[in-house]
């Protein structure tokens, strides 16, 4: 979840209030404070509440609860003359773009390092990395519009930001760090999306980078947005979020018109909830007004419309709030959680422990008792670790997600030992030896399993390590087994033996194959076991 940093100063000065009051309220409206500092608070928000990734957000959101400044906050959008034109052929590269203009911004330092915060939460949770949204913001007195966005071949040039010097588009992606982290959204791309004013100034090649041209500083006053994607509900969400942080910062929201569409619509969404809902799922008993009153604290616009009805208007920035429990949600909060009362549930039953994991304790006071340290690594894990860098083949029955936010997290484990190879890679400067172990589940075929990894890295480690760790494991479970030569790949040929128990095989054990240990860059031998522990018990 993102950390976002609040100076205390801007946001005393946007709240109205002193730091203590508001650091009290903070998790009471649904944070968790990370630490604090003598200058700043850092606070972990829901990936859900993108609204709160500024000390703007945060501001209005806290003003609201400490009932300085309840209902909803009014964003005028004044009509302009700027107009946007789109290229068609990038319909196939990144179609959508949303813009704004902020007129009479006055950004000092805390703000602007706001505006950067809010930019780069935004494009982490709602952008999956920029590949599905990308923001630029820049100034707009330094260009002339209208603008045009529009599918450019690698050969353009242009100052990239933090740069001096020309540079085309092939070269930032090669040698610009933001190319280089970047670059693969767009790579492969028949065309590079890019942006520019009438005098054919580039403003932005997004998703990489800015141009240095329109770079914002505390002397900017009128600020152009631009949005783009892959994802059109996505890109208007985070213009809205920008659009609104920036008006509570001072400044004043004017249109832009994208191929004929004028942007952004910063009007609520109007919606009626029920009150006899919204006391039966949190057990109170509140009136109609006495909830209007609530979801006022909340920022929403709200006024009882019938003795079991309230009228509500959703802030244009909520694009958390899909179904009438999330209204209720912000009733908990806004009424507090302590205000709900506490009681015993009303079925009873005795717990036991599952089998399964009085098999997983056993096996960790095995291992605990062989010399591993136990570890715990993700359940989400991608291709190249699981598979690719194994030098095996993509299992097919695979849990692939299916919005993943990053190249990190494609898909659910199918194995752990490859996870074990990757946490030695990351510790490969610490002493050896190191023995680690994981048992945990595993998805394949829609079903969850239960498999067992052991890994050790340092000069000595070999196939007889591997040999007699399985052989004191599976003595200790009380389990007969037989090894046979295996043909994994991942471990090299004839220093490796398939654990087979009644005739079927159970699991897998050697010395990691060279090509593997250059796949994780570890630099010493390693050996490695695997069981699946589903068909050994």
């Amino acid at each position: 979840m993102p950390v976002v940093s609040l100076p205390y100063k801007y946001l005393e000065r946007l709240c109205g209030t002193d730091r203590k009051t508001i650091i009290e309220h903070l998790p009471m409206i649904g944070s968790d404070i990370e630490r604090i500092l003598e200058e700043q608070v850092d606070v972990e928000f829901f990936p859900s509440r993108v609204d709160l990734y500024s000390t703007e957000g945060v501001a209005r959101a806290m003003r609201g609860f400490l009932g300085l400044e309840t209902g909803e906050e009014i964003y005028p959008v004044s009509p302009s003359s700027i107009s946007f034109t789109v290229d068609p052929n990038l319909k196939e590269v990144r179609p959508y773009i949303g813009s704004a203009v902020i007129r009479d911004v006055h950004l000092d330092n805390e703000a602007i390092i706001s505006l950067m915060g809010v930019q780069e939460a935004l494009h982490w949770v709602v952008g999956r990395g920029r590949a599905k949204v990308a923001i630029g913001v820049h100034d707009l007195d330094k260009v002339t519009p209208p603008f045009r966005y529009y599918g450019a071949p690698v050969s353009r040039s242009f100052v990239p930001l933090d740069f001096d010097r020309e540079m085309t588009l092939a070269e930032i992606m090669e040698e610009h760090p933001k190319g280089r982290d970047y670059a693969h959204i767009v790579k492969d791309k028949p065309v590079m999306p890019l942006i520019e004013d009438a005098n054919g100034n580039v403003l932005s090649f997004p998703p990489i980078i800015n141009g240095e041209l329109t770079r914002v500083t505390e002397a900017s006053r009128n600020l152009l947005l631009d949005v783009t994607g892959t994802d059109e509900r996505a890109v208007m969400t985070a213009l809205k979020v920008l659009c609104t942080t920036l008006i509570t910062a001072g400044g004043k929201c004017e249109s832009v018109s994208i191929n004929g569409v004028i942007m952004p619509d910063l009007s609520p969404e109007t919606r009626e909830v029920k009150v006899s809902s919204c006391n039966k799922l949190l057990g109170t008993s509140l009136s109609a007004e006495e909830m209007a009153e609530i979801l006022r604290k909340m920022r929403f616009g709200a006024e009882k419309s019938g003795d079991n009805s309230v009228s509500i208007r959703i802030p244009c920035y909520r694009a958390d709030i899909m179904h009438e429990w999330d209204v209720y949600e912000d009733v908990a909060i806004g009424a507090g959680f302590g205000s709900l009362n506490a009681a015993l549930p009303t079925t009873f039953a005795a717990g036991c422990e599952h089998p399964i994991m009085k098999h997983a304790s056993a096996i960790r006071d095995i291992c605990c008792g062989l010399g591993y340290l136990e570890v715990m690594p993700f359940t989400l894990s991608n291709e190249d670790v699981m598979y690719t860098r194994m030098q095996r083949n993509p299992d097919p029955n695979a849990l692939r997600v299916l919005h993943p936010i990053s190249e990190e997290q494609t898909l659910v484990r199918t194995d752990l030992l490859p996870l074990l190879l990757d946490l030695l890679r990351m510790n490969k400067r610490r002493e050896l030896p190191q023995r680690i172990f994981h048992t945990g589940d595993v998805v394949l075929e829609m079903q969850t399993y239960q498999k067992l990894a052991l890994a050790s890295t340092h000069p000595g480690a070999d196939f007889s390590e591997a040999y007699a760790t399985t052989d004191a494991l599976m003595r200790e479970l009380g389990i007969s087994y037989t090894p046979r030569e295996s043909s994994d790949p991942a471990f090299i040929h004839g220093r490796s033996a398939d654990i087979m128990v009644d005739g079927k095989k159970v699991g897998v054990f050697g010395e990691i194959h060279p090509g593997v240990l250059n796949g994780f860059d570890i630099d010493q031998p390693a050996m490695g076991i695997e069981l699946d522990l589903h068909l050994i018990f």
